[in-house]
């Protein structure tokens, strides 16, 4: 447990982030998919990329690492997999498990994907295996429910055309997407499911980058021909936007001023749009070649959010609503209810505990002013559970937070940059 403590006065802070989680386990995999040496630079070391290159070495991937450097070194086998037979443990990361799930299909043996309990309980992945099984994979669920262990009996990829659920996660798409260029005939991929897929984008960068072409009609059908080769190279990684939004809401909430150095707003990454919700509710947001600065109002406004598409900071926005001079709404994110937690209703009742007025929607929740009673926080083994709530202590004396060792999944030294605050 840890006890975040007031400030007293606005902040006026600089922060660096680390890399960003997607980035880097997207040109991970892509690396060792590239035939030769690549570099990766200004990466993020937590949990996540660790259960991510990890697995990599278990499946014959030679990776250095130099953690002080934020430096991956990759040398990649192409579209071979040198290992027959290994079982994979992802912890929690579920990038992890879609795309080493599809990654594993270019191989020729028997493997096991497994993580832990939340993995096994909560996070779906039906919908990839069945656009696996459709050009010809052989994998399954091990106790046929849809969830991890996963078991893949790999003979080689050939591809072809395949129909995909995206509904619960983009990340299935993701995973299809990173191995199309090694399938013998390439992939043709018809998207069903809900539209807007800013991870998407940030996957066709990092697959660009390395040198592959892909044609994307609007989101709903994408073709990858056969027979590309992913070119190593150095590959510099972006810092985390998501990770960038609990900086940016303390500023919004203190009334002070927060910039997070080296991110600008033309990322790939959907969670920028987070400073715009900021600007709806009063803050003044600047760039500069530094980075992005906001800046907080005396009194935050309510909104009204559609935060679909940046659904990882509906969390950083419920915990600053209470400060708000009136209701917040947040809708269309009920695929959050399958990501590390059913994060809705962990978001409910963790306010609820704080005495915040508040209703839960299927699809999301609305926030009423409120005079915070002190409490201690659960986070649900959830990463952003913990990081959102962490702001409220910034305003209200006597906020606890259980659990914090769970920011090492996407941000291990989070509450040692977010002291750089009170400097």
């Amino acid at each position: 447990m840890i006890e975040i403590q007031p400030i007293r006065k606005p902040l006026d802070a600089t922060i660096e982030v680390p890399g960003s989680k997607s980035y880097t386990n997207r040109a991970l995999l892509v690396a060792a998919m590239a035939r030769g040496a690549s570099t990766l630079t200004g990466a993020l070391f937590s949990d996540d990329t660790h259960y991510m290159s990890a697995s990599l070495r278990k499946l014959g991937v030679e990776i250095n690492t130099d953690e002080k450097r934020a430096t991956f070194d990759v040398r990649g086998n192409g579209d071979n997999i040198p290992i027959s037979s290994a079982e994979l443990y992802i912890g929690n990361s579920g990038t992890t498990s879609r795309s080493l799930t599809a990654y594993l299909s270019l191989g020729h043996g028997k493997y096991v994907v497994d993580g832990d309990e939340p993995m096994r309980r909560s996070r779906p992945i039906s919908d990839l295996l069945d656009a696996l099984r459709q050009i010809g994979v052989s994998v399954r669920s091990q106790f046929d429910n849809g969830h991890l262990p996963i078991v893949v009996d790999a003979n080689g990829l050939e591809g072809g055309k395949t129909r995909l659920d995206v509904s619960k996660s983009s990340q299935f798409l993701t995973a299809l997407l990173l191995i199309a260029p090694c399938a013998k005939n390439g992939m043709e991929i018809e998207v069903i499911g809900k539209r807007e897929m800013p991870y998407i984008d940030i996957t066709l960068s990092v697959m660009k980058a390395f040198g592959v072409r892909v044609v994307n009609e609007d989101y709903r059908y994408f073709r990858v021909e056969g027979g590309q080769q992913y070119q190593p190279r150095t590959y510099n990684i972006e810092p985390d936007a998501s990770n960038a939004s609990y900086f940016f809401a303390a500023a919004a909430i203190t009334g002070g001023r927060v910039t997070v150095k080296h991110l600008h707003p033309d990322s790939a990454q959907g969670d920028i749009r987070f400073v715009h919700v900021l600007e709806q509710m009063g803050c003044q947001v600047s760039v500069s070649d530094t980075g992005i600065t906001v800046t907080g109002p005396r009194q935050l406004k309510g909104v009204d959010v559609d935060m679909r598409t940046i659904s990882d900071t509906s969390l950083t926005l419920a915990a600053i609503a209470p400060f708000a001079d009136s209701k917040v709404t947040i809708q269309n994110i009920e695929h959050t209810r399958w990501q590390e937690t059913d994060r809705i209703h962990a978001i409910v009742t963790e306010l609820r505990k704080l005495d915040v007025p508040v209703v839960e929607h299927q699809d999301g929740l609305e926030i009423s002013p409120a005079s915070i009673t002190p409490a201690a926080i659960d986070t649900y083994e959830d990463h952003r559970m913990a990081m959102a709530f962490s702001l409220v202590g910034l305003r209200v004396p006597g906020i606890r937070i259980n659990d914090p060792e769970c920011v090492n999944k996407t941000f291990p030294h989070y509450f040692q940059v977010f002291e750089e605050l009170y400097a």
